[in-house]
């Protein structure tokens, strides 16, 4: 059959910026096929290159439905709608030359192992950019392509525990063992940061005929969307963030009529939430050591009201308070909800039927390329094997540029971690990102390190405001002011990238909506991050990562089946990040090609819902309400949290390990490794329907072997005999991990007011650079104020006085004495 994707064009018209590339994926799991995935949305011609019995998504479900011979999963329909298929049978030599001619004729190549014709030693990452060096090789894997762990067996349940993300945040009630992210999540998340350094990789080589390796490790996808910068914050306040775990109040809360969920993230929200459950005195009592402690203090007070409430009225009264928060959706009552009605954001899937999400992220005009159907099995063979793919060569000379971003000026209008995520990628890839707060309202992470307001510059001592910003510009701004917002517009014409993440009122509300930038600069991209979008019932509520995961499904499958589902307090903002990025760099390739300037929408919540679609693809499909398991898991059998001997770094019982067993010859591992126990011997547990039915069984004795040795026996013992396992690493100790010191994960950073501390970089390693990523420390308060503004024509003499009038300055406008503290 011949390739459906020709000719390329968007639901406008206008040719998708991706358009004329070709990817050949070599990749299985959902990293790859979600990679490929956006990549094809963003309009490359996708060519999925399986083995004759095709890529085991095809026979996967999460709640085991079983598939039909003739049909394919329902995940697999959504991951690979607007791709074509193609077989190798990588037995037969002509087919691997049949994929050499094909790998010739492309641009870039996404690998991933667990397939025959990844595994073949003819189509390694490092072959592959060997015989093809025009090629962007993207590899994803779980621990990167070099360092001494690159060849040892993991899952996405495995990485979290390594990446500290399980103990990250004090996940889950300290009487039990603490919980992962449900829903395989580090995968998603993995396939959006791969798509992200493909295109980066694209922009850069495009016209220069070079290609480059992108090496991309999910222990360190995983660290950078499941934990909030714990290495940078021990090693500069010499403290970790957390000691022990504790749940998040109110948090998923029971009310008279069902789940409701309120979040807590800063001082005023507190204060807030005391007044809304009438205890006004609780206010006087102040915030001393934390929000968290001070609201699990209270739990029992704060959990009786909302008892007697119903979800409405809390919601009803949450919302006049400023109090974030929303329903918590599932796959069966999602598609449901009032505000995703309105956007209309689900959609049908082209091939099967089901009901599925839109994109993740909305552009003007329109970049990307309408769904098409996922390809049948080996659809497209025979019309690749007549006309392969061919390359045009476009030498125009240039040499790639380590920082491939260093002709971008990017005006930053974002705080907190959703925003300050995605500009930060572009400074440490090169880009001059002026990042812009006020002296009335500095940026959030600023205020949530505890540090007391007593210490000298107290504001510039957050390590987590560090981790999101180094390399860029610090200017302060009252744009509440007249001459503030003059300043304001005169920056926005001189940038080429806006990026903002405030409710969508706040920019409107001075003039500065997509339309006024257009008039001022028609080429600028402007991308804007709102929680929920730029229109709909809940646009302006406020927007936090925790609100994000509880109505997008994240929240649903994370937790013990038998209490209320638990916040991840974590992916809901990274994530919004990467997706917008990916947006704003289909923005940029737009603009180089046609000189026109974009309009991006990239609602939080709608990458969320992204993220998780299979639980609304099972609903729809199947009937299917996928649940959460605790640390269970639908791809692994056992899987599962167990304590081990000692005792944990702070003195209490809470040191653990996990293993899961994905495969037969796995659990035959584990057995053998455990001395072939007479309870294992059970034929049944053989098979990995076995091994699900007699969970409890396996657990038990699981349990009772690792509690008498410690973590790094067993890690020893298991991973020697080819297991996946992981210690549950506290994440301030993540630096000690040695394949994140092997391939230089941190790097230490200065600063002028704190101690030097490691921080993290970017999640892949470009073979054409950069060698390191920070280029300097994070702005302190305003410190390019003057430099700034100089270029913008301001004289000395006016810039004093703008300090004199509070316009600009060095120093939050702190009153009430309150610490803001998380």
């Amino acid at each position: 059959m011949a390739s459906k994707h020709a000719p390329d064009t968007s639901a406008s018209g206008t040719e998708p910026p991706l358009s004329g590339v070709v990817v050949i994926d070599l990749s299985t799991g959902i990293a790859g096929a979600y990679c490929t995935k956006l990549l094809a949305e963003g309009g490359a011609r996708v060519v999925k290159v399986e083995p004759p019995e095709g890529d085991p998504l095809r026979r996967w479900s999460a709640s085991s439905t079983e598939i039909a011979q003739e049909a394919d999963g329902a995940l697999f329909s959504f991951l690979n709608g607007t791709k074509d298929s193609v077989v190798a049978d990588v037995g037969v030599s002509g087919d691997l030359d049949f994929v050499d001619t094909l790998l010739a004729g492309a641009d870039a190549v996404v690998w991933s192992s667990g397939t025959p014709v990844a595994d073949h030693p003819r189509l390694s990452p490092s072959v592959i950019r060997r015989d093809h060096p025009h090629l962007v090789v993207t590899a994803i894997s779980p621990f990167g392509l070099d360092g001494p762990w690159r060849d040892r067996p993991a899952t996405e349940f495995t990485l979290q525990a390594w990446s500290g993300g399980i103990m990250g945040l004090g996940r889950g009630a300290p009487d039990r063992a603490p919980v992962h992210v449900g829903g395989r999540v580090g995968e998603w998340f993995a396939g959006a940061y791969a798509s992200a350094v493909t295109m980066t990789s694209l922009l850069r080589t495009a016209g220069t005929g070079v290609g480059e390796l992108v090496d991309l490790a999910m222990l360190e996808t995983q660290i950078l969307s499941l934990t909030y910068f714990p290495v940078s914050f021990y090693e500069a306040l010499g403290r970790p963030f957390r000691t022990q775990r504790r749940l998040s109040v109110p948090g998923v809360a029971s009310a008279a009529d069902g789940l409701v969920a309120l979040g807590c993230g800063t001082a005023q929200q507190w204060f807030d939430l005391c007044a809304m459950v009438g205890h006004p005195e609780w206010i006087d009592e102040g915030i001393v050591p934390s929000i968290t402690e001070r609201a699990n203090e209270k739990a029992p007070e704060i959990n009786g009201w909302l008892a007697e409430q119903t979800v409405a009225e809390i919601r009803d009264l949450a919302t006049a308070f400023r109090i974030p928060n929303g329903p918590v959706a599932h796959g069966a009552n999602v598609t449901e909800m009032d505000h995703h009605q309105a956007r209309d954001f689900f959609t049908t899937n082209p091939r099967d039927g089901f009901t599925q999400p839109g994109p993740p992220f909305r552009t003007s005009p329109p970049l990307l390329r309408e769904p098409e159907p996922a390809p049948g099995i080996g659809e497209h063979t025979e019309h690749y094997r007549a006309e392969p793919p061919r390359r045009a060569v476009s030498d125009t000379g240039r040499t790639p540029d380590a920082l491939p971003f260093r002709d971008l000026r990017v005006l930053d209008l974002t705080t907190f971690w959703a925003g300050p995520s995605c500009t930060h990628y572009l400074a440490m890839l090169g880009a001059e990102v002026i990042h812009v707060e006020s002296t009335a309202k500095p940026d959030g992470t600023r205020l949530i390190a505890g540090v007391p307001i007593t210490e000298d510059q107290w504001w510039e001592k957050s390590p987590i405001f560090s981790g999101l910003n180094t390399g860029k510009k610090g200017l302060t701004l009252d744009f509440r002011t007249e001459r503030g917002r003059e300043l304001l517009t005169e920056l926005v014409a001189a940038c080429d990238v806006i990026v903002e993440n405030y409710t969508p009122r706040v920019l409107e509300q001075i003039g500065l909506d997509y339309p006024a930038v257009r008039a001022l600069r028609p080429d600028a991209i402007m991308v804007r991050m709102p929680g929920f979008g730029l229109d709909g019932p809940w646009r302006e509520h406020p927007a936090f990562a925790y609100v994000i995961e509880d109505t997008s499904g994240l929240t649903w499958l994370t937790g013990h089946p038998d209490q209320n589902p638990v916040e991840p307090y974590s992916i809901g903002d990274p994530n919004a990040g990467i997706h917008a990025l990916n947006a704003l760099l289909l923005a940029v390739r737009h603009r180089r090609r046609t000189g026109e300037g974009v309009l991006v929408e990239a609602a939080m919540v709608e990458a969320a819902l992204n993220v998780t679609a299979e639980q609304v693809i099972e609903y729809s499909a199947y009937g299917a309400l996928l649940q959460r398991a605790g640390n269970r898991g639908p791809a692994a059998a056992p899987q599962n949290l167990y304590r081990t001997v000692e005792p944990d770094e702070f003195g209490g019982d809470d040191s653990w390990v996990a293993v899961a067993v994905q495969t037969d010859a796995q659990w035959s591992a584990l057995c053998a490794a455990l001395g072939d126990p007479a309870w294992a011997t059970d034929p049944a547990l053989a098979r990995a329907s076995g091994r699900r039915e007699r969970h409890d069984l396996i657990d038990k004795h699981l349990s009772a072997w690792c509690a008498t040795r410690t973590a790094e026996e067993i890690v020893d013992i298991l991973w020697g005999a080819g297991v996946p396992v992981a210690q549950v690493m506290q994440p301030h100790r993540q630096a000690e991990l040695a394949q994140l010191e092997s391939r230089g994960f941190f790097e230490a950073v200065g600063h002028p007011v704190n101690a030097t501390a490691r921080h993290s970089t970017v999640p892949a390693r470009f073979s054409l650079g950069p060698s390191s990523f920070h280029a300097g420390p994070a702005p302190l308060l305003g410190q390019h104020n003057r430099e700034l503004l100089r270029g913008l024509g301001v004289s000395d003499a006016e810039i004093t006085a703008l300090e004199a009038d509070g316009v600009i300055g060095n120093a939050p406008a702190v009153s009430g004495g309150r610490a803001a503290t998380k």
